[in-house]
């Protein structure tokens, strides 16, 4: 059975931790190799990555590409404009074609349909670069790196500040998986998608809600924010307008607790979302967590590959 990466809970929480351990040790077994080594066991040797990106990137783009390598294995970066895709092909269709080229397809696009499409016709495994729905890789990585950083998941404080978002999604939905609460605090009108929440809550986690940035914060483990303003959103003016009391400030980081981590998946607009003594200081875990895509992204190639879990 084709096992595809479009949400969490496609994999589980075993899974999930099965992955972070993973990530961990596979990252120490490399410590001071130059990135373009691969691991010593090479388990996807022979293996090729399609890489369709209908949305700009870095990390994700350069995290793929990297883990693959380091796994043993190739890529093939595709966007709309070079490809088909950009004519009228249908996702059907190339899943179709992809399927017969390729081990694997990771997808970034919009609308998450795409890649639910993509699924159901690709007979190798798709994984979610990002839709508008949802960005698991990206949480892989936040959990790989809050646990490294010493903070044991099941029961943890995390805090969300600003919009309701893909990312938010995850988080919640990480949640449910690996039993944490979530505080959410948000604007009327930009609240997350509530099914996340009644999922996470059903598998035991609390997810609240509040219109108080320094209620979700306080006593955070946890403190995450991500852009206002994404790609091709219109009204950006009046949106940041309602965003601006959720800004993440030192004055709001010491309503955490002493030893709150800070998580943002970058890019970042500093003095939007976050101060840049926030994201620039001792409690921030930004640049972690960047690197920590690659390993993350390793973790999840052998999950839908067969080769871990």
């Amino acid at each position: 059975m084709t096992k595809h990466f479009l949400n969490l809970s496609d994999a589980g929480g075993d899974a999930i931790a099965a992955m972070i351990a993973n990530a961990i040790d596979r990252k120490a077994a490399r410590a001071s190799w130059p990135k373009g080594r691969v691991d010593a066991d090479a388990p996807l040797a022979g293996h090729t990555l399609a890489m369709i990106f209908e949305k700009n990137s870095t990390r994700t783009r350069v995290s793929f590409d990297m883990a693959i390598r380091q796994l043993g294995g190739t890529s093939l970066i595709l966007d709309s404009a070079t490809t088909q895709l950009g004519r009228g092909e249908t996702i059907a269709d190339t899943a179709r074609v992809l399927s017969r080229m390729c081990d694997a397809i990771m997808i970034r696009t919009d609308d998450h349909a795409k890649i639910e499409e993509m699924a159901h016709y690709a007979t190798v495994p798709v994984i979610n670069g990002l839709t508008d729905l949802s960005h698991p890789c990206q949480i892989v990585a936040d959990l790989l790196t809050v646990v490294e950083h010493g903070v044991a998941l099941p029961g943890s404080q995390w805090a969300w500040l600003g919009d309701g978002n893909n990312v938010l999604h995850s988080i919640i939905e990480a949640a449910g998986l690996l039993k944490f609460d979530v505080r959410v605090a948000v604007p009327e009108g930009y609240e997350p998608d509530a099914s996340f929440a009644a999922a996470a809550q059903a598998q035991g986690a609390r997810i609240s809600l509040t219109r108080d940035a320094g209620e979700a914060v306080a006593g955070a483990d946890i403190v995450v924010t991500d852009t206002w303003i994404s790609m091709g959103q219109a009204h950006a003016e009046e949106k940041l307008a309602a965003m601006m009391p959720y800004q993440v400030t030192p004055a709001l980081m010491t309503g955490a607790k002493p030893q709150a981590k800070f998580l943002h998946c970058l890019p970042a607009h500093r003095g939007e979302e976050v101060t840049a003594d926030v994201i620039d200081g001792p409690q921030s875990l930004i640049w972690d967590e960047a690197e920590n895509r690659i390993h993350a992204q390793k973790s999840v190639l052998l999950w839908a590959l067969g080769h871990l879990g």
